[in-house]
């Protein structure tokens, strides 16, 4: 694809409060790893240049609320966010993501990202089962290991990500190219050429997000005392949310 992109960012969830009051929805913190990841392109002289401002068009769409889908002839690029719904329910708005998926799957330009609640759903649009994982939560900054397409596409050996999922794609469908595991998550990351790249986890997060779910999780119980101080003492690590998102857009720009 050539500049600018048209990226419709789907938003499948609400940020917590200061979160939301920095970025005003999930969208805006997409907006912010995609146009940082247009500028490492050209701090590291890629031969994929974007211009962060003019090359990048994007649409944020509340697709919980308003249930509303951009047209195919409008965009270049779906990316599905993340959410705290379960990939795998029934919830008519689910349905819909799982359907319009297929729908730009099956289009011969647009182009489909997704991000832990994304990529669960891309897996479910491509037929491949979806649900809790028996190791349990995988959450603040965590190792990933590539394979050997996915040390290609990121340039590194191996990925450091922030996470925060318990639920998982649990085989990769048959026509995808595996990118990277775990020890809690065998099939982190999925890619076709020119058709869709996803990651169980999460480039677009920072510390102060990831921070925030943590500790709002922990009054809530969700996570004890232990696992939360244990996932805040990681949370600070460096990972490579903007070698992912520079990726990303090396995938948009594939021709």
């Amino acid at each position: 694809m050539r500049p600018p992109l048209r990226i419709a960012v789907l938003e499948c969830d609400t940020p917590l409060p200061n979160t939301h009051a920095k970025y005003g929805g999930y969208g805006g913190v997409f907006e912010s790893l995609l146009r940082e990841s247009a500028k490492k392109l050209a701090d590291d002289n890629e031969p994929y240049q974007l211009d962060p401002d003019r090359d990048l068009q994007i649409s944020k769409w509340d697709v919980v609320n308003d249930d509303k889908y951009p047209k195919l002839e409008d965009i270049d690029a779906i990316l599905i966010s993340g959410s705290k719904h379960n990939a795998f329910d029934d919830h008519p708005w689910i349905i819909r993501l799982v359907e319009y998926t297929k729908q730009v799957y099956a289009h011969d330009r647009a182009r489909i990202i997704g991000v832990c609640f994304g990529h669960q759903i891309v897996g479910r649009a491509l037929g491949a089962p979806v649900g809790r994982s028996e190791a349990g939560w995988e959450i603040s900054v965590c190792d990933v290991d590539l394979t050997d397409k996915g040390k290609e596409l990121f340039g590194k050996d191996k990925l450091s990500l922030q996470q925060m999922h318990r639920d998982i794609v649990k085989d990769y469908p048959k026509e995808v190219i595996p990118l990277a595991s775990s020890p809690r998550c065998s099939v982190q990351g999925m890619y076709i050429p020119r058709r869709l790249i996803t990651l169980q986890g999460h480039p677009e997060f920072t510390e102060e997000i990831v921070s925030e779910i943590l500790t709002t999780r922990n009054k809530l119980r969700v996570f004890s005392d232990e696992e939360c101080q244990e996932a805040l003492s990681r949370v600070k690590n460096k990972h490579d949310g903007l070698v992912a998102g520079a990726a990303f857009l090396r995938f948009l720009l594939e021709e």
